[in-house]
């Protein structure tokens, strides 16, 4: 399930931030840390970077994020079940596999809206969910028939 463009309902929001001295200390204490919370590509761009802090904590902050958007919370699925993807200059895209796409799909999402930035001090992202179909998180199915 990936990014895209559309004019449906909203699902879900989720917004979160990330400390970055805090972050940064945290995968200095914890370096493995980096395989548990981030896929091959995300590692691979963010260590293009002189420092690939604030890249590592704006994908951090997007997982977060779409945890909220889906309305569940640590555990529901694995960090790894979300990518943030870059295709050349573009905007980013979020991928979703696994449980988090299960979910999704259950919610009835089928389209995101992500925005990423930072600063020298925090890492924010904000994620949108978007379907077609009425209802939302929390929000049982009609049976239209």
């Amino acid at each position: 399930m990936t990014g895209g463009s559309g004019s449906g309902t909203v699902v879900g929001i989720g917004v979160d931030a990330v400390d970055l001295p805090r972050f940064r200390a945290l995968l200095a204490r914890r370096p493995r840390l980096t395989s548990r919370l981030f896929t091959d590509d995300e590692r691979a761009y963010a260590s293009r970077a002189a420092d690939p802090t604030a890249r590592l904590a704006t994908r951090f902050a997007a997982k977060e994020a779409t945890m909220k958007a889906l309305g569940v919370g640590l555990g529901a699925f694995s960090f790894v079940d979300v990518e943030v993807v870059r295709s050349g200059l573009g905007p980013p895209r979020l991928a979703l596999s696994g449980a988090a796409e299960d979910l999704a799909r259950a919610a009835g999402v089928d389209r995101w809206h992500l925005s990423l930035t930072h600063t020298d001090l925090v890492a924010m992202a904000s994620v949108l969910a978007e379907g077609d179909r009425p209802g939302g998180i929390g929000t049982p199915a009609r049976d239209e028939s």
